[in-house]
C-alpha cells in the first residue's frame, strides 16, 4: 500500500524527491499512511476541491480490503 501511494503521489508532482510517506499500524486491522510532499506540490496532490486526495483515499480503501484491513490516509501540508 505504501509504495502505491508513492508511486501516485511522485507521478502527481514536480518534484519526486520531496515525496515522504510514513506508514504507522496502531493495531493489526488498521494501517495508517502519512504523505508529505513540499509545500509547492501540496495543491497538485490534493486536487481540486480535494478531488485527487479523495480518489487516492478511494483506491487505498479499496487495495486494504482486499487484506481485510482498514486504510487512513494523511496530506500534510
Amino acid at each position: 500500500m505504501k509504495e502505491f501511494i508513492e508511486f501516485i503521489a511522485k507521478h502527481l508532482v514536480d518534484n519526486p524527491e520531496g515525496v515522504e510517506i510514513q506508514e504507522v499500524t496502531p493495531d493489526e486491522k488498521t494501517v495508517e499512511l502519512t504523505l508529505k510532499v513540499g509545500t509547492e506540490d501540496i495543491g497538485k496532490v490534493i486536487g481540486k476541491q480535494g478531488k485527487t486526495a479523495q480518489a487516492m483515499r478511494t483506491l487505498l480503501t479499496a487495495i486494504a480490503a482486499k487484506d481485510g484491513k482498514r486504510a487512513i490516509l494523511k496530506i500534510l501540508d
